[in-house]
């Protein structure tokens, strides 16, 4: 059975948005076409078999958490293959496991996120579009320097994404294969 990962965006976070995980494995399980649920870390990776639809099954999370935890977060989808093709592609293999991120995005950003973006970048920061995936390295300063804050992100962008650092994406593509 192919493996796949929902990826919520900021979900236990600063404490705000709780979703307990082990409720949320019950919850998915009992209220889902999912199988084979399990999470990673606390900030909402979703372990999960190969949805049929994952459109539909992003929208029945999506709604499901609402209902249960009054948090509405969007839900993005990737396939094993997805996670490995998109990380084989980044284009910054020199960069800290850390300070490099995937944003993971909905859908296609607008035409001109990318060119907007760039003019918010910081000297040691990059940025790249591969196919749906967003990659920063937010370079020395880290991720807590940065201009590209979520708000900037969502605006330029146009759709909705959620990050993952390169250590955690390279352990998502580990429990999904």
């Amino acid at each position: 059975m192919s493996r796949s990962v929902l990826l919520l965006r900021a979900v236990n976070v600063s404490g705000r948005n709780r979703v307990p995980m082990a409720r949320l494995r019950e919850l998915l399980t009992a209220e889902t076409e999912l199988n084979d649920v399990s999470t990673y870390i606390a900030s909402g990776n979703i372990i999960c078999g190969t949805p049929e639809h994952p459109a539909a099954t992003c929208a029945a999370v999506r709604v499901a958490i609402h209902d249960e935890f009054g948090v509405d977060t969007p839900v993005i989808h990737r396939t094993h293959a997805q996670l490995v093709s998109s990380e084989s592609a980044q284009p910054f293999p020199e960069g800290d496991v850390k300070s490099v991120h995937a944003m993971f995005l909905e859908g296609a950003p607008s035409g001109d996120a990318i060119e907007a973006l760039q003019q918010r970048l910081r000297d040691t920061e990059r940025i790249a579009l591969i196919g749906d995936d967003l990659w920063i390295d937010y370079g020395a300063g880290g991720v807590h320097s940065t201009k590209l804050t979520k708000t900037v992100l969502d605006r330029a962008l146009g759709v909705a994404g959620t990050a993952r650092n390169l250590r955690t994406t390279r352990t998502l593509i580990e429990l999904t294969a």
